[in-house]
């Protein structure tokens, strides 16, 4: 896959994730699973790509470090 994702939107989406990934241990009952929405950007974060971006034809990526 084509990276699409910039460093600074890569770090943002980490810290999101991460953030969202926390409710887990914060919140109680069924709304505690809501955390695991938090994969997402943190999988997108990591590998480098989004689906939607790729979709939508964005791209924050410098045009030299696109692979």
């Amino acid at each position: 896959m084509t990276r699409n994702i910039g460093r600074i939107d890569s770090v943002l989406r980490i810290i999101v994730g991460l953030a969202l990934l926390s409710l887990i241990l914060v919140l109680h009952g069924a709304m505690r699973w809501v955390g695991l929405v938090g994969l997402v950007p943190l999988l997108t974060g990591f590998l480098g790509t989004c689906p939607l971006y790729s979709i939508l034809g964005i791209s924050t990526c410098p045009l030299g470090a696109r692979k």
